[in-house]
């Protein structure tokens, strides 16, 4: 633990001395969603490797490089690539932003993903606000020693997802006209997508959307004392609800058209954070 501790304040002090102001929010981007970085003013671009001890990103629509700056007058962290378990990372290096973002001082946290969707009422291009999230995944942050430095030995997951950030996400897709859906993530290792036996299995436990990122993230944002708002990009209907093979080229097709109400959602939210 000494050593994470280190390291997180290693990268911490570097961006302090790269940032002159102290982000407000932390966002992390699912894949294909990095588009929003485009909308920041006065961007400040850090490539991963150049941070200390940060991992890269290797999956496609991940750009791998933090943006900070102005997001709708709030100053914003955003990682444009995220980590995942299946890319070979541990659970501690997945998760190592998430310490990175305490450390600057950063108490909000708004985290997306592309996922697949299990709610047949979904479709792809659907938004849905993350309500809770099921780990599959197995992995959790937390096991090992603790220190009280980053966050308590045992943290209340009974509200994972902020209610209040939730309410101001509701009140925001209102006032932009769009459909936004709730529901449950179901967070899997990957890389390889379910079978339908899974999916029925998962619809069966009260998964609304299937993926293979986020939950590790939103443990260790909870355990820092960070408040979470989650939302999934419905980028294709899980495996065995339609009679055709997924892909990835899919995810990336979907994300690019829905971006516009993607983009539209999160500059009205942001605000309200």
């Amino acid at each position: 633990m000494d050593t994470l501790v280190m390291k997180v304040e290693e990268a911490g002090k570097y961006l302090r001395s790269q940032l002159g102001q102290v982000p407000e929010i932390g966002l992390i981007l699912g894949s294909g969603l990095g588009v929003l970085s485009e909308q920041i003013e006065e961007a400040m671009t850090i490539p991963y490797h150049k941070i200390p001890h940060f991992p890269i990103s290797t999956v496609q629509g991940h750009a791998g490089e933090l943006v900070v700056g102005k997001l709708a007058g709030k100053h914003v962290f955003m990682m444009k690539g995220r980590f995942h378990l299946y890319e070979g990372y541990d659970v501690q290096t997945v998760t190592f932003p998430i310490r990175v973002m305490k450390f600057l001082g950063i108490r909000t946290l708004l985290v997306t993903n592309a996922a697949g969707g299990i709610n047949t009422s979904f479709e792809p291009g659907d938004l849905m606000l993350i309500e809770d999230h099921i780990n599959l995944t197995f992995r959790n942050p937390l096991i090992g020693p603790n220190d009280e430095r980053m966050g308590s030995r045992f943290p209340d997951m009974s509200e994972a997802y902020s209610s209040r950030l939730r309410e101001l996400a509701l009140q925001a897709a209102q006032e932009q006209g769009i459909s936004l859906k709730k529901g449950v993530y179901i967070g899997l290792l990957g890389p390889s997508y379910e079978t339908p036996a899974e999916i029925r299995m998962m619809r069966g436990m009260g998964a609304d959307a299937v993926g293979m990122s986020t939950v590790a993230e939103v443990i260790a944002a909870r355990h820092a004392g960070l408040e979470v708002l989650g939302i999934s990009c419905i980028s294709n209907m899980a495996s065995g609800i339609l009679q055709q093979p997924l892909s990835h080229q899919e995810v990336m097709e979907t994300t690019e058209k829905v971006k516009e109400k993607f983009i539209g959602l999160v500059l009205n939210v942001i605000p309200k954070l």
